[in-house]
């Protein structure tokens, strides 16, 4: 659970104030994907896209981000979080789906992440594998979503926050 609260950090750091957004630095844009690092301490390193298209379109959200970071402060690499826009009910869950394979995420405010590390693993390999990833919610409302994302560049960014955060 600490993860998971680190890495809602890492989610506001991109839509928060300008004194804290600018602790964060863009590594290099690849495709639909973009790598980047925090310029102070503990070190983070993430991927991010954001979906290509949302539906039901007539939906109010906030931003909306799938994330996966690293902080090797904390020896962890691979950890996927994903801001849905809204808030969720107590106990709700995400469905993320890339070709045949299914993950199931638990939700905190408006996060969603995976519980077990090596579910984490298997995500990043079918992330790098495929081509879009459909990720499924329904918020506090009642409402329910599906974001669809491209997976194009995803590799390439993964790599190069492997790279800034090793050591």
């Amino acid at each position: 659970m600490r993860r998971a609260v680190g890495a809602v950090c890492v989610i506001m750091a991109l839509g928060a104030t300008p004194a804290i957004a600018q602790e964060v630095k863009l590594l290099q844009k690849y495709s639909d994907w973009a790598a980047y690092t925090s310029e102070g301490s503990p070190k983070v390193c993430f991927a991010v896209s954001q979906p290509r298209e949302s539906t039901p379109k007539n939906v109010r959200r906030g931003p909306i981000y799938f994330y996966v970071s690293h902080y090797p402060g904390d020896s962890v690499a691979g950890e996927i979080s994903v801001k849905m826009g809204y808030p969720f009910a107590p106990g709700a869950k995400v469905t993320l789906t890339i070709g045949s394979d299914k993950f199931e995420l638990f939700t905190k405010d408006e996060g969603a992440f995976i519980e077990k590390t090596e579910d984490e693993a298997k995500l990043v390999g079918a992330l790098k594998a495929g081509s879009s990833m459909t990720v499924q919610g329904r918020s506090a409302r009642g409402t329910t979503t599906s974001d669809n994302y491209s997976l194009s560049g995803t590799t390439d960014a993964l790599d190069r926050i492997a790279k800034e955060c090793s050591g």
